[in-house]
């Protein structure tokens, strides 16, 4: 089923924790807002968070005669997403799965999802190097344009671990497109004023080191965390936000290097 995919976008880290599902979501949600057809697939089989971000907790996937039918975010059906959430009775269902089985989901969300012609299919990982996570690249080898976005945050501990994936991406051969920091400072709402509450510019001196892209820091903004759960997109609600230039600033990175054909 992604013979009709333009592109695919996996968003990894190493580390639990760092937003990537955040990052997965607004980047998606911004796709939309700028006139693309996205998909976005959520492999997170043990935390989907993706239906709770979007507000699609209530939806339900069906079975076609192509295979499953995502969910989709609008009437115009420009944003389609598949989770292991939408299967679940509740949120607190917990999915305890071992690894061939995790294997095989991972396998039938790739290969039966019906998803139409689409300019871009963001997948949402877990964290770490794992069963899911191969997998994936292996699924994605026989398609053209795959590259990676790792998440991190500026401690030591997140970017020890995120080194880590940067070596599992050129292993397996994925393209790493660049490195975002998320939870650079706390930006205040009122007076716009950012203070450093971890460490700060481990992002960029990682990406350095890797000789990758450096795709901007995202602070922690209360303005931005209000969006969870509403499945509104920051660069509409918040377009003169940090966080809304860095995820357009992001697309603008996703054109050109897709026009280029890298």
């Amino acid at each position: 089923m992604l013979e009709s995919v333009k592109r695919v976008i996996l968003v990894l880290s190493g580390k639990g924790g760092v937003g990537k599902s955040t990052v997965s979501t607004q980047l998606a949600l911004t796709l939309k807002e700028k006139g693309f057809k996205v998909g976005l697939l959520d492999v997170d089989l043990c935390g989907p968070s993706v239906p709770y971000i979007l507000n699609l907790e209530t939806e339900n996937i069906h079975q076609g005669a192509e295979g499953w039918i995502p969910v989709y975010l609008d009437k115009d059906q420009k944003l389609g997403v598949m989770s292991i959430g939408f299967l679940l009775k509740n949120r607190n269902d917990a999915v305890v799965w071992r690894g061939p089985k995790k294997t095989a989901m991972i396998k039938q969300f790739l290969e039966d999802v019906c998803w139409q012609d689409l300019d871009f299919l963001v997948i949402d990982t877990p964290p770490g190097t794992s069963d899911e996570h191969i997998t994936v690249m292996e699924n994605l080898r026989q398609v053209p344009q795959c590259s990676a976005i790792l998440v991190t945050t500026p401690q030591e501990v997140a970017i020890e671990d995120v080194r880590k994936e940067i070596t599992f991406c050129r292993k397996t051969g994925i393209p790493i497109l660049g490195i975002i920091e998320n939870m650079s400072g706390f930006q205040c709402p009122t007076c716009n004023e950012c203070t450093n509450i971890f460490s700060s510019g481990g992002g960029k001196a990682l990406a350095d080191f890797a000789k990758v892209p450096f795709l901007g820091s995202l602070p922690l903004d209360p303005r931005v965390g209000k969006l969870a759960g509403q499945g509104v997109a920051a660069v509409k609600e918040l377009p003169d936000s940090n966080t809304s230039k860095v995820f357009n600033h992001l697309v603008s990175v996703l054109t050109e290097s897709t026009q280029n054909g890298s």
